[in-house]
């Protein structure tokens, strides 16, 4: 019978932990010992421009008949055709308004057990209504004594609307790849939740590759459907494409408080493989484009639209004190003597910076800084590179989000026509390739919670064992730029911590990786350095005066009695200063 609103709940049972079913598409041996494609580049294309997992082996069910369950293809076409109503005009497709529904409708689409892909990156893109109306189901569930989780992937870290409300509700047995939720943060911190801290690049080709099992279900935000039905993404695009790809089912918020006119600005690449395939990816500058302005979607996999009209995270940033502006003039210092040496171009190399009160420090520094018109090659535009491309300091942004406060988030959406050409948001895949970092030369600039004498960086856990966010995508570019560079205040907790340390509690990024390290006191030139006149160098020049004498006097000792000499350590005081932390509240002794 035609229909004209959405399949009801008892058609699309909600997906969870379930026993494979059998699918109604048979691969050929052939097909079965191919090789896995990652992206369906050559795919048969079906109704226009979706395209159809039936012909690629890299799926593995038929979009008709999934694991013995109702065809979700026959019903949203039905609707589609039937449909006869007045469009959202963010919502251009008649077959994509005909599944319009409520955020507690499309919630109750997710089982217990998921594995759920949800937008988001840097607090930008994500999906608010649904995660919303799923902490509140979970915490239904809960009160009945029923068990209520889902394993959450995404493309870095979200809102309170995503990751805070489920984390309140003990909503998340799982998370993956970034998170900056402090209520998340406690769940993980506890043992409460899962959490896999991992480079932000290598995500997607891990799910095309089945190591986190089926996609069940993704929740993605979009700022709006053409007429033809490919997706406009939002303010992020981070993991979406694989998300929209690899999902058994698709819900949809359409975010109208997003600007009409970040369509056009987006540039999703569709040729990605998985080895033996892969191929060079074809850019060699930041502006260029290589993919298309939209999304690709299978209609058939789309269960729900929810309609929204609400912002971003929008964290504000705080104002540059006195150690941010130091830390930005030892920088932009170096790089004029780097330009002097003719090692940079007077535009430098394409710029990355980390996510954080320093590096958008950095940026907004940069803006007066006595360089030709920059460009950048990042994950995230915030607020000073902004201001750069305001002033004229940076003449182009290549991203795969937004982090904006809440100010300069007004300030986009009110005037974004004027950044086109100027901003370009792609994969999180494409945005940190190891390949396209080293090509492009970047100059890559993040913030560490410490770093010890010799180099070595913790990026990611406060005293050793503490989750504080995670790597993110600082090992994408510092690994792979040609100039890996790490800002940060020389102490911290009102100087009860030192950024200096003999020995770092946690290691993400090696000595090896590391050629530059920033503070407010100085700035050490790492590059060609062997590891004690390394050590001399980070004491000298960044530790801060209350704990140089301390270093001192540990590498002074250090050097005398070592068993080795080449990284001379002191082993039983190595990690004494974090220890007195744990006991005292300070690492002074």
């Amino acid at each position: 019978m035609p229909r004209s609103s959405p399949p009801s709940l008892r058609e699309i049972p909600a997906i969870g932990k379930r026993a494979p079913a059998p699918c109604s598409y048979r691969r050929s041996p052939a097909q079965i010992h191919a090789p896995i494609a990652y992206l369906p580049t050559h795919g048969q294309n079906v109704t226009g421009v979706f395209r159809s997992p039936q012909f690629h082996p890299c799926f593995r069910v038929s979009p008709v008949v999934r694991r013995g369950r109702i065809s979700v293809t026959t019903t949203a076409r039905t609707a589609a055709n039937t449909l006869t109503a007045t469009l959202n005009p963010r919502i251009r497709h008649s077959g994509f308004a005909a599944l319009v529904t409520s955020a507690e409708d499309a919630a109750a689409m997710i089982g217990n057990g998921a594995t759920v892909g949800m937008s988001g990156f840097t607090g930008s893109g994500y999906p608010k209504a649904v995660p919303t109306a799923l902490a509140a189901r979970a915490e239904a569930e809960h009160a009945e004594g029923r068990p209520f989780r889902v394993r959450v992937l995404t493309g870095a870290s979200t809102g309170p609307e995503l990751d805070g409300v489920l984390a309140r509700a003990d909503a998340i047995e799982f998370r993956t790849p970034f998170n900056t939720d402090p209520f998340l943060r406690d769940r993980i911190n506890k043992g409460e939740t899962d959490y896999v801290d991992m480079h932000l690049s290598q995500l997607a080709p891990m799910v095309w590759g089945g190591i986190y099992g089926d996609l069940d279900v993704a929740v993605v935000e979009i700022s709006g459907i053409t007429e033809n039905g490919q997706l406009i993404p939002s303010a992020s695009i981070g993991n979406n494409k694989t998300w929209l790809d690899r999902a058994d089912r698709i819900i949809l918020e359409v975010n109208s408080w997003q600007s009409a006119e970040l369509e056009g600005m987006h540039d999703v690449y569709y040729g990605t493989r998985l080895p033996p395939n892969r191929v060079p990816i074809p850019l060699i500058r930041p502006d260029d484009r290589i993919g298309q302005p939209y999304f690709d979607v299978d209609f058939s996999k789309v269960v729900a639209v929810v309609e929204t009209d609400a912002p971003d995270r929008n964290a504000p940033f705080t104002p540059p004190d006195e150690n941010a502006r130091l830390i930005a003039g030892h920088l932009i210092e170096f790089l004029e003597h780097e330009v002097k040496r003719g090692r940079l171009p007077r535009s430098l190399l394409p710029i990355q910076s980390g996510v954080g009160n320093v590096p958008n420090a950095v940026m907004t520094g940069l803006c007066d800084a006595p360089f030709d018109p920059m460009t950048a090659y990042t994950e995230v535009v915030q607020d000073g590179m902004l201001d750069m491309l305001d002033a004229g300091a940076l003449r182009l942004a290549s991203a795969t989000a937004f982090s904006l406060s809440t100010d300069a988030a007004e300030r986009f959406n009110s005037n974004a026509g004027a950044y086109r050409g100027k901003l370009i948001l792609r994969p999180q895949e494409i945005s940190n390739h190891p390949e396209l970092v080293r090509r492009l030369g970047v100059i890559a600039m993040n913030g560490l919670i410490e770093a010890d004498i010799y180099g070595n960086v913790n990026s990611t856990h406060v005293m050793g064992s503490r989750i504080q966010n995670g790597i993110g995508g600082s090992g994408d570019f510092a690994r792979n730029s040609f100039m890996s560079i790490f800002l940060t205040p020389s102490t911290a907790k009102g100087g009860k911590i030192s950024a200096i340390v003999p020995m770092a509690a946690h290691v993400d990024h090696i000595s090896q990786d590391v050629q530059v390290i920033v503070t407010e006191q100085g700035l050490a030139d790492l590059r060609g350095l062997a590891p004690k006149k390394r050590a001399a160098a980070l004491i000298r020049n960044c530790a801060h005066p209350s704990y140089r004498p301390l270093l001192e006097d540990y590498f002074a000792r250090a050097m005398r009695d070592s068993w080795g000499l080449h990284a001379p350590r002191i082993l039983p005081e190595a990690l004494s200063w974090h220890q007195r932390y744990i006991e005292t509240g300070s690492m002074m002794p």
